[in-house]
């Protein structure tokens, strides 16, 4: 043991060897203890006395009438356990008494001593327990308020009491250890608890053996651990519960099992202790007489401390310092250096493997450890031993920023040390994109294809990698590794790299097509849109039929759906993919072909027949977005003529003619059957063809469209336009047709046109002037001023009309003349009437009641409508005449609504557009605001 390293990892305390017992303690020490931020002294005058941390008095009590032999502070309560003696009571018993004292309570103010209250007074010795010499004492605090006391004697016996000393609920059992001798080597030198879960277990130790007591056991169970023993001071207890002894030959550890490790350190061992994982031995050197205090770091096997020391009388730990309380009542207070402190003394001497042990042994945290491995790491690297060196720089992974290792080694050039270093770093999850990068590269720097492949291909415990992917498969792809690129996008569900290596770097079309197949249909679609346009460039069938599939098959929503719309709005829509045929329309014309032909219900329909509309239309088959694109091939038309309503395109060879005659078929069909009779509106989107079909000169959809939407005057200015008399005649015979349902205005615009045209067109107005004058739509005057602009027109094309409606106005006006005859008979009688009335008496000759047919009698009441009641059957309307007060009020509301309506102007002229003879309403609004005339008439 004398090759162990010595250090200075503790440091003298308050003052060093000039510390010293207070004086007001008088008598000679018998026994201390420490806790709970207490030192507790127990002299020979039956005092103890409390220090605090800078070892000044506190304040005493006096425990026992004589000597104090025992103390032992508790831990989980303030409370101090004492053995002393006392007073004897008689002479057969003996004084030794057991106390307890709660140093929380003290005695009342106003008393002359400031002492603890003793909670609790047992005589030690009784009947039943004979009277021997107390050699160890020991208190384990169970639960409390239970203690278990073990008062080890002289005659090899253990005094055990248990309970609540407070309440004297206690039970006492003896232990037998050894049987007396009398030579003393029997006596019970030290005590120590166990606790192993529900296990209680006491060691013993006598100078001849070490036993342990299994508690639970009833009476409790003697093993006898070993036949070798120690004496009194020379006993401890580790952090482990383990028992530590002391003799002269040796240092024995025991498990509940037996002996354990033994250390061989010579020499008597007065005083052992265990303090934060040292072990505390005070030593006496037969050699030269004097005792040194040695402070074992047993883990790293070296001394932390040594200390040449006067004769200890006791050593105890509080405060996070050693204690040693000498025979001369002098103290030496040791702590331990900072962790901090102890290193830099360690680094000095490039011990640095020490450093390693004690900053792992005494548990220091993850950075302080890291500093230490990466100081280690850099000696290392200064003295060129770089394998060691980044053993250590691995260590530090997690800590140390990997910048600052891979930098040294990126000077260096020492590629292979960087390499298992940046292995490492992506072993345990600390690598970032670069050191991914940096890592491939050096992998393809030293063409360690297999090292490669061990890399790309290794994953973690869950089955992810331990890179970042993309940064794996943009690297791999740079240096021409695609095979490895592939595997990791494939592995790591990377679809759109998988794709890209396929079709940008190695043009393997039919795989990329077969790989997209095997594709969950979301996944599918996702990769398309982003490599379609490739795909449709070299693929476009396989690419149209791969489309066609996601767009309509689905086999795991095919099982759930409830409806073909919900099962359909849950597939991919033709509309999201139009993109990728950008730059080839024809594909995209039967791609979208098929897709209408299979389904005929999709959700997107408008927008597939909005986009086959502007494939059908478009002369050159571009879309207007587009058409700059295609390579820059001029594919626009120089000139454009209308003949017949057929398009007709210089500079296209006959087989373009076809193509556009055949594709304007399948527009104009397209138009009709997406607008079915049953719908108000059609399934495409109107104001979107209709341009399409103006840019076009698509005349048969334009005229279509129109037709549709009921705009007549557009459809016949369509045929103004072409100059086509014939057609434009037909379509006024079919569209001005009041009775089913056309607008015979029609012709007014058709004779307008002819009125304006500045050419002979005499038998085309005769034929619309029969129409007129069937349906009367036009005055005679408005027809001869709308012809007369035409200079080319002669007073025979109208001339048969005009006779005619000169005959029919003549009728007319004789009809006229006779109603007004009429109505002038009509108003002289009802003026006489009134006069009559005004001036001559009126006889009233009913004899019976209008209402109740009875004999009339008196009192009655006459109208002069000639109508009389009995007063009775009237009630309390004596003013108007039952029989005729409906007719009366109806006329008088229909006065006040035509009052009302006189006020509203825009109603008025409302009305008299819509009225087909405006001259009688006007005439009726007449006699409304002039009442004379009104009652005139």
């Amino acid at each position: 043991m004398y090759q162990w390293r010595k250090f200075e990892f503790f440091e003298e305390k308050l003052g060093g060897g000039k510390c010293k017992i207070p004086g007001e303690i008088t008598g000679k020490i018998e026994c201390a203890s420490s806790g709970r931020g207490k030192l507790v002294i127990g002299c020979d005058d039956g005092t103890v006395s409390l220090l605090d941390r800078g070892l000044n008095f506190n304040f005493g009590f006096q425990a026992h009438t004589s000597s104090v032999l025992f103390l032992q502070m508790l831990k989980q309560r303030n409370f101090l356990a004492s053995i002393g003696e006392d007073e004897q009571i008689s002479p057969q018993q003996s004084g030794m008494c057991l106390k307890v004292f709660d140093l929380d309570k003290m005695q009342p103010e106003g008393s002359s001593t400031t002492s603890p209250e003793c909670i609790g007074i047992l005589r030690i010795f009784t009947n039943q327990f004979p009277q021997a010499k107390i050699t160890s004492f020991l208190v384990l605090e169970e639960a409390p308020p239970i203690l278990l006391i073990a008062i080890g004697l002289d005659n090899g016996c253990i005094y055990c009491i248990k309970g609540d000393i407070a309440r004297e609920r206690i039970t006492r059992f003896k232990l037998q250890v050894d049987n007396a001798s009398g030579d003393g080597n029997s006596s019970v030198t030290g005590l120590g608890f166990r606790v192993d879960g529900q296990a209680l277990l006491l060691f013993t130790v006598t100078p001849n053996s070490v036993s342990l007591f299994s508690m639970q056991s009833q009476p409790p169970r003697r093993q006898i651990l070993d036949q070798i023993g120690c004496n009194v001071n020379s006993v401890a207890m580790s952090d482990r519960s383990e028992l530590i002894i002391g003799r002269p030959e040796a240092i024995y550890f025991y498990e509940v099992d037996g002996r354990g490790p033994c250390w061989a350190f010579e020499g008597e061992k007065k005083f052992l202790g265990w303090y934060r994982g040292y072990l505390l031995c005070v030593i006496a050197d037969q050699r030269n007489g004097k005792n040194t205090f040695n402070i074992y770091d047993l883990k790293n096997r070296l001394i932390a401390h040594s200390l040449v020391v006067k004769e200890v009388s006791h050593m105890l730990c509080e405060w996070g310092n050693i204690i040693l309380i000498m025979t001369d009542k002098s103290a030496l207070c040791i702590g331990e250096k900072d962790m901090e402190s102890k290193l830099d003394m360690l680094f000095k001497k490039n011990l640095y493997t020490v450093a390693i042990n004690i900053v792992q042994t005494q548990q220091a945290d993850a950075s302080a450890t890291a500093e230490v491995l990466r100081k280690y790491g850099d000696h290392l690297y200064g003295k060129q031993d770089y394998d060691e060196a980044m053993a250590q720089y691995i260590s530090t992974i997690g800590h140390l920023e990997p910048s600052y290792v891979i930098q040294k080694f990126l000077d260096a050039q020492r590629i292979y040390n960087l390499t298992n270093y940046l292995e490492n770093l992506h072993e345990k999850g600390f690598a970032s994109k670069d050191h991914t990068t940096l890592l491939l590269n050096c992998y393809t720097k030293l063409k360690d294809v297999d090292k490669l492949n061990v890399f790309i291909k290794s994953e973690d415990g869950v089955g992810e990698h331990k890179f970042d992917v993309e940064t794996a498969i943009r690297v791999c792809r740079a240096a021409n590794y695609h095979e490895h690129a592939m595997y990791v996008a494939k592995k790591a569900g990377r679809h759109e790299w998988y794709l890209k290596i396929l079709l940008e770097d190695l043009g393997r079309y039919d795989e990329a097509l077969q790989y997209i197949s095997s594709l969950e249909p979301s996944q599918a679609g996702v990769t398309v849109k982003e490599y379609g346009k490739i795909l449709v460039e070299h693929k476009p069938a396989e690419t149209i039929n791969i489309l066609m599939r996601l767009c309509t098959e689905d086999k795991e929503l095919a099982k759930h759906r409830t409806s073909n719309g919900d099962y359909l709005s849950m597939l991919p829509s033709p509309v999201d993919f139009l993109n990728i045929f950008i730059h080839y329309p024809q594909s995209l014309m039967d791609f979208l072909e098929k897709y209408v032909d299979k389904v005929k219900d999709s959700p997107a329909q408008v927008e597939i027949h909005n986009t086959l509309l502007e494939l059908y239309l478009s002369i050159d088959l571009n879309f207007p977005s587009i058409s700059q694109a295609n390579n820059g091939t001029d594919f626009s038309i120089k000139e454009r003529t209308v003949s017949n309503g057929k398009l007709v395109a210089e500079g296209k060879n006959s087989s373009t003619e076809k193509g556009t005659l055949e594709r304007r078929e399948k527009g104009l069909h397209l138009l009709k059957s997406a607008w079915p009779s049953d719908l108000e509106h059609p399934l495409y989107d109107v104001d979107l063809a209709i341009i399409l079909c103006e840019m076009n000169a698509f005349k048969e959809g334009l005229l279509y469209i129109y037709e549709k939407l009921k705009l007549f005057k557009e459809v016949i200015a369509c045929y103004m336009q072409a100059h086509d008399h014939e057609g434009l005649i037909a379509c006024c015979k079919r569209l001005g047709d009041s009775g089913k349902g056309g607008d015979p205005a029609l012709w007014a615009d058709l004779l307008k046109y002819f009125g304006e045209l500045g050419e002979d067109c005499s038998k085309e107005v005769k034929e619309v002037l029969t129409y007129i004058e069937r349906d009367d739509i036009l005055p005679p005057i408005i027809v001869l001023q709308t012809l007369s602009r035409n200079p080319c027109l002669t007073l025979s094309v109208i001339k048969e009309y005009i006779a005619r409606k000169l005959e029919q106005e003549s009728k007319l006006i004789e009809e006229d003349r006779r109603a007004i005859e009429k109505y002038q008979e009509d108003t002289v009688a009802m003026r006489k009437e009134i006069q009559d009335l005004r001036t001559n008496a009126r006889i009233f000759q009913l004899s019976k009641c209008t209402a109740c047919t009875f004999t009339l009698d008196l009192p009655a009441v006459h109208f002069m409508c000639m109508h009389s009641f009995h007063q009775r059957c009237l009630g309390d309307n004596e003013k108007e005449c039952p029989e005729c007060a409906p007719e009366y009020r109806s006329v008088m509301e229909m006065k006040r609504s035509l009052e009302r309506n006189s006020k509203e102007q825009d109603q008025f002229f409302q009305q008299v557009k819509s009225s087909k003879d405006g001259f009688s309403h006007l005439f009726q609004q007449w006699l409304l605001n002039f009442p004379d005339w009104c009652n005139l008439w």
